[in-house]
């Protein structure tokens, strides 16, 4: 079982690595849904910790529907990704008609190569799952990233396994989207997912004593608040997945 958390930040991804996850996802603007974090951000994660980290390459928030200078911002951003000594890119291009636009997601893979590709969770707002997953495949992507079309994994943990099953080993299916110490053992029971993404963190209040008046909403101490990753949350997390007792092999057998 791999463990993959989403950070925002330094600190983050530091606690990630020492609670013994295997890989994070990094973004800038969770709130938006995380975007593409800048060249600072990647450099200084890079330096700090040695375990996989996978970078989002999304130009905005919103939809998944990009245009022909959105996709142009991707494609540097991949190319500053190499240089930058990440491991991985996370990515997802939809058509209007809601379909994985394969010419660009297979345009983004070759760009990307030799790092490995992530297709994220703009799989899930495609109309047909099992459709997508045929046309992400085809795009040479190595995982997608999914919570089978539902708002959580929890909720769309029957439509996981079938993934997984469509799958047959030619795709990594990594289950996301609300996934807690308290709900993995029975999502991964019940679908034989291998990798996990989750993001596990907890709201931090400001360290600042004052602030200015003059913000958006007065001067709020849950304005300046943010979420940051605790190492032991991570730890007791990956305890709990390498607890779960041959949970693909059990998977299987009652198939």
């Amino acid at each position: 079982m791999k463990l993959e958390i989403c950070v925002d930040s330094v600190e983050s991804s530091i606690a990630a690595a020492r609670g013994c996850a295997e890989r994070i996802e990094l973004c800038s603007a969770l709130s938006e849904g995380g975007i593409t974090p800048s060249s600072g951000l990647i450099a200084t994660v890079r330096k700090a910790v040695s375990i996989d980290v996978f970078m989002i390459i999304r130009p905005r928030g919103g939809d998944f529907v990009y245009s022909d200078l959105e996709f142009e911002v991707m494609r540097e951003d991949i190319r500053e990704a190499r240089e930058l000594g990440v491991n991985g890119v996370v990515l997802g291009v939809l058509t209007q008609e809601g379909k994985v636009d394969t010419v660009r997601t297979r345009c983004l893979v070759e760009e990307a190569r030799p790092l490995g590709v992530t297709f994220h969770r703009a799989f899930d707002a495609t109309l047909d799952l099992g459709r997508a997953l045929e046309d992400v495949i085809a795009s040479g992507v190595d995982r997608v990233l999914t919570s089978g079309g539902q708002p959580s994994a929890a909720r769309g943990t029957e439509k996981i396994a079938k993934l997984c099953q469509a799958a047959q080993g030619r795709i990594k299916i990594m289950a996301g989207g609300g996934i807690r110490q308290s709900n993995v053992r029975n999502l991964v029971l019940r679908t034989g997912v291998c990798e996990v993404h989750t993001s596990l963190g907890v709201k931090v209040a400001s360290p600042a004593r004052q602030t200015g008046h003059h913000t958006k909403s007065g001067s709020s101490p849950e304005e300046f608040s943010r979420f940051l990753v605790s190492e032991q949350d991570v730890r007791n997390f990956k305890t709990t997945l390498q607890a779960i007792p041959g949970a693909r092999t059990w998977i299987a057998s009652v198939k």
